[in-house]
């Protein structure tokens, strides 16, 4: 394989997601989306080979796909699969304390790692339509840990003056449940679930510290600021004091991200200005 010489956003994400998981996890992502169904797939070719991993709408435990297709049903996805499992057995072993980590995205994600994928706006007022939680809404009360993720943090300076964020104060509706909600915490809620210990942006790197489970910067992403990071925020975001710029995923890595994913696929989530900057490895 030859190595690359430079590396780019979406593969800094796909590593960074990867990190998220330890050696023997027993991890889940429902609908087959490119970032996170590659970082379990990367996460099990390097430094997790005892991952267990139940990877899309199809269940398929531990595949070993030729490539990544651009649709969660394609049946690319069960190549060289250990069995499947249908979907409604991994949602019921949620509860049991048997999934060590989720992946979940939003279409809003906001300061307690609460995250919307059903509308913008209000029940009486719809002004974006989301595709909705395919289940999210059960399995992140009683999840162990989940990771959240976003390739749309980063806001152009027109939505930055209609204050239009994706990273926001509080979302429009709780799709996938956060530590903090307007009900309730967690804990007030007779929740079992760990709840998200970290997000992932195209900006940036958090976890969710402090008795109140707020989100905190721990690492920006090579030639983001911290002030860039505040504007594209929707309320006042904390940084931890010994706040970093995030790791580069390793030459190998990125090498075996490109040949699971010829076609891009995971590149079509983010905009194509993003996608210009290549980054050196040092």
């Amino acid at each position: 394989m030859n190595l690359p010489e430079y590396y780019t956003i979406d593969e800094l994400m796909v590593a960074s997601l990867a990190r998220t998981i330890n050696d023997g996890d027993i991890v889940f992502n429902g609908v087959a989306v490119a970032l996170p169904f590659l970082a379990m797939s990367l996460a099990r070719k390097t430094h997790a080979p005892e991952l267990v991993f139940l990877g899309g709408l199809q269940g398929a435990v531990n595949p070993d796909y030729p490539f990544l297709p651009p649709l969660s049903v394609d049946h690319i996805y069960n190549y060289y699969a250990e069995l499947t499992v249908p979907v409604e057995d991994i949602f019921n072993m949620v509860p049991r304390g048997k999934i060590d980590r989720i992946f979940f995205g939003g279409g809003q994600i906001d300061r307690y790692g609460n995250a919307n994928n059903t509308l913008i706006g209000t029940l009486d007022n719809i002004k974006v339509k989301l595709p909705g939680g395919a289940g999210a809404s059960s399995i992140s009360c009683s999840a162990k840990n989940f990771t959240l993720w976003t390739t749309k943090h980063m806001a152009s300076e027109a939505a930055r003056k209609k204050k239009q964020y994706t990273v926001v104060d509080r979302v429009d509706y709780i799709t996938t449940v956060g530590h903090v909600t307007p009900a309730g915490t967690r804990r007030e809620l007779h929740l079992r679930g760990g709840g998200p210990d970290c997000l992932i942006t195209d900006l940036g790197v958090f976890d969710f510290a402090g008795p109140d489970r707020e989100m905190r910067l721990t690492s920006v992403h090579p030639g983001v600021s911290l002030d860039v990071v505040r504007a594209c925020t929707g309320f006042e975001l904390s940084a931890a004091d010994d706040f970093r710029t995030t790791a580069p995923p390793t030459r190998e890595e990125v090498g075996i991200i490109r040949k699971l994913d010829p076609l891009n696929v995971r590149k079509r989530l983010f905009a194509a200005g993003e996608l210009d900057n290549k980054f050196d490895f040092d």
